[in-house]
């Protein structure tokens, strides 16, 4: 519920995945309840009722391994000694049921707040992606990979992979929390939340967007982002499918036809 919620409450970090013909969103509801897990196998249609997970902290995520195993992420804590860090467990999506014990991965990359966890595998390697440096202008995307989804874990040597935090004229700025995908045709993308601060003034009106980048993997498997770890407007690449006709946002809406037209998006 979110009955009485308060500013900077509610539903946190969303995370969408597909397995075996049906969807799963994960997410925290930080006023009551904490970490849950819905699912559908029509996206556009009714979801399930919320499977709670008794994993602590926020920003989870979700990760099926070769042996159908699916695994829950979060940053957060086990317990008071093991103090703040990423934590996974083994999980049932749906009923949410924890079949391990959360276990510590990584306390991050040196960044303050590691939180956004994201668990990848290519090439025989598990990929950690994370944010750190907190949600403001050091915000910043790190990385750790090993070849057990336990750990340990090692360091990208270009970490941080994504970042604005030197960079004060970019009309981007506070670039993390991010996800990574590939598309039809092999090319892999990252998605990021940033702001688009007003000109000569730390202040921003439209609160935090969702970015795109083009995502390239180097000779020694890291990914690298954009242009040398940094993101822009506009960039150059090879979009799946026909061309995408720019949306006009001149239009109407007398809100009569029982659901909002996407543009409002």
């Amino acid at each position: 519920s979110l009955h009485k919620g308060k500013p900077s409450s509610g539903i946190y970090a969303p995370t969408l995945r597909f397995h075996d013909g049906t969807f799963f969103m994960t997410a925290t509801n930080v006023t009551r309840g904490g970490n849950f897990i819905v699912h559908t196998n029509d996206i556009r249609g009714k979801w399930s009722e919320p499977a709670w997970v008794k994993q602590s902290g926020i920003d989870p995520s979700l990760f099926w391994d070769d042996e159908e195993k699916c695994y829950f992420v979060s940053n957060g804590s086990a317990n008071l000694e093991d103090g703040r860090g990423i934590f996974l467990c083994e999980i049932d999506p749906f009923t949410g049921e924890m079949l391990t014990s959360s276990q510590n991965l990584t306390n991050g990359c040196g960044g303050r707040c590691a939180e956004a966890p994201h668990i990848y595998k290519k090439d025989g390697w598990y990929y950690l992606m994370l944010a750190e440096g907190g949600t403001e202008y050091g915000h910043m995307v790190t990385i750790q990979r090993s070849h057990g989804i336990y750990g340990p874990y090692e360091q990208c040597p270009h970490n941080p992979i994504l970042t604005h935090r030197d960079l004060p004229d970019s009309p981007i700025q506070a670039t993390g929390h991010a996800d990574i995908v590939d598309d039809e045709n092999g090319n892999w993308w990252m998605l990021c939340l940033g702001i688009r601060p007003l000109p000569k003034v730390m202040l921003h009106n439209l609160g935090r967007e969702t970015f795109l980048s083009p995502l390239k993997w180097n000779e020694d498997g890291w990914p690298t982002v954009g242009n040398g770890g940094a993101i822009a407007l506009e960039m150059e690449a090879e979009l799946p499918g026909p061309v995408i006709q720019r949306v006009s946002f001149d239009f109407e809406d007398d809100f009569e036809s029982g659901k909002l037209d996407p543009r409002w998006n």
